[in-house]
């Protein structure tokens, strides 16, 4: 058998061909990788989807828009609870504040129910916490009095002897002779002291606490072994029934509060002995407490009937009608209390409640109580046409202070004067620098003026929580 020459070059040189081809495949693969790698921009968009970096949830974003301007959307004006008002000039008075405490009216408002005679308690039909309309029963008490039952005694016989005169008078006049005639004066006389001792008898048994029809019925030779006890009626002011004004709020006014009970059933009373202590928070006091430095300021509210301005620290005033009465000084003291060395002061005031029927009970509950503790403002300058707004429609840097304008969905940080500063409020002078009639932000002046001061400090980005707090970057 034979071969080629170029057969056998082709055998003897196969392992180099096949090199040869590896190599140049290798290129190939190579290029074309090196192609697409630099021409990735050109055909990668279009070969995967568009992702876009996650925007952190937060509401209400906010961004400064100029030096001094802030933007806000509707969210965010919601977050941070915005209210934007009017500015008005008014006046405003300069005060000083003193403690006081609520207490009740003197002689108007506790009461004591007392027994009229002499008994032992059978039956307590109210307890401490009851509320009793005035009339209602609160005791029963057995008479154990023996000038109570002398009484009922002597007041039938008294009826008696009348019934007896006027059946013998009638006989007398029937005889016309003279000796009739003096007759008839002589019982006549009898009759009239009869009449006035029964009009006595009538009388004490009505003060020691027998109604009308028991007192008839004892005439009657009925005579009452048991009385009821009643609420009392209104205190009295001499001779007249105090007026309870009609006022919004005053549903508890002819409404008595059982507060303390000082008998138990089987207990002997003496006459005149209590009962228990009824009570009406209608008609309250606030009695404040002033050292002798502050005398002149006092002296001249009440000279001038000067309001004053009353922080009852309520957290439920919104639920209540308003007040609609103004506070002013009724008396001052002219003893000084020897432990605290100040003086005290009254300020009267009508109370309100609200009416509560459960069960065929009614509870009412009053909106001020005696024992709670208040602050008096009392009046020294006035400052007139200035504009007052509350603590949070202001915001401080350093010796500036700053409100915000309302422009649309744009607030502009505007400098003000402070002339006036306390707990609630602030004073702002009306020089021209914020006009009459803008609309200003009322609340959340210090979140704005942060946003202001992040973007000025180089702070691209800041975001408002949900609670109105503001937070520079981006979480």
């Amino acid at each position: 058998m034979t071969t080629s020459p170029g057969g056998a070059m082709r055998q003897a040189g196969g392992p180099i061909w096949r090199i040869l081809a590896s190599i140049a495949s290798l290129t190939v693969v190579g290029g074309v990788g090196l192609l697409c790698f630099f021409t990735r921009s050109v055909w990668l968009p279009g070969l995967l989807p568009q992702v876009t970096e996650p925007v952190p949830p937060h509401v209400g974003q906010g961004a400064v828009v100029e030096g001094g301007q802030v933007l806000l959307s509707p969210q965010a004006q919601k977050n941070l609870h915005m209210v934007t008002l009017p500015l008005q000039g008014q006046a405003y008075w300069k005060s000083i504040t003193v403690p006081g405490m609520v207490i009740d009216r003197p002689g108007f408002s506790d009461r004591g129910v007392v027994a009229p005679a002499t008994g032992v308690v059978s039956r307590i039909l109210r307890v401490p916490g009851d509320t009793v309309r005035v009339g209602e029963p609160l005791f029963t008490i057995k008479l154990l009095s023996e000038s109570l039952h002398l009484t009922q005694t002597d007041l039938f016989k008294a009826a008696q002897d009348i019934r007896l005169a006027q059946a013998q008078r009638q006989r007398l006049a029937e005889v016309s002779d003279a000796v009739s005639g003096f007759r008839i004066i002589e019982v006549e006389n009898q009759i009239t002291r009869l009449e006035v001792a029964t009009k006595a008898y009538r009388q004490e048994l009505i003060n020691r606490g027998l109604s009308p029809e028991q007192v008839n019925a004892a005439a009657e030779g009925r005579f009452v072994s048991e009385i009821t006890i009643k609420a009392p009626g209104p205190p009295a002011i001499g001779l007249i029934p105090a007026p309870v004004p009609e006022k919004p709020g005053s549903l508890g006014q002819g409404l008595l509060e059982i507060q303390e009970l000082k008998v138990e059933l089987g207990h002997q009373m003496q006459a005149g002995q209590t009962f228990c202590l009824v009570a009406n928070h209608q008609l309250l006091c606030i009695e404040g407490s002033a050292f002798r430095d502050e005398l002149p300021l006092l002296e001249r509210s009440l000279r001038e009937m000067l309001p004053l301005d009353i922080d009852f620290g309520e957290t439920d005033g919104a639920n209540w009608p308003p007040l609609g009465q103004a506070m002013a000084i009724n008396s001052i003291s002219n003893s000084i209390d020897p432990e605290t060395r100040t003086f005290h002061f009254l300020i009267r005031f009508d109370n309100q409640s609200k009416l509560l029927e459960r069960d065929g009970k009614s509870q009412v509950f009053w909106r001020f109580r005696p024992g709670q503790r208040v602050r008096i403002n009392l009046r020294t300058e006035k400052l007139d046409n200035v504009f007052v707004l509350p603590l949070e429609a202001v915001a401080r840097e350093g010796g500036e202070a700053f409100v915000f304008r309302q422009n649309g969905d744009i607030f502009d940080r505007k400098p003000v004067q402070i002339i006036h500063q306390d707990r609630s409020r602030v004073v702002i002078a009306n020089d021209g620098s914020v006009p009459a009639g803008i609309y200003v932000a009322q609340t959340g002046a210090i979140q704005l003026n942060r946003m202001i001061k992040a973007q000025s400090g180089g702070t691209q980005g800041f975001h408002i929580h949900a609670d109105g707090s503001v937070h520079k970057g981006g979480h």
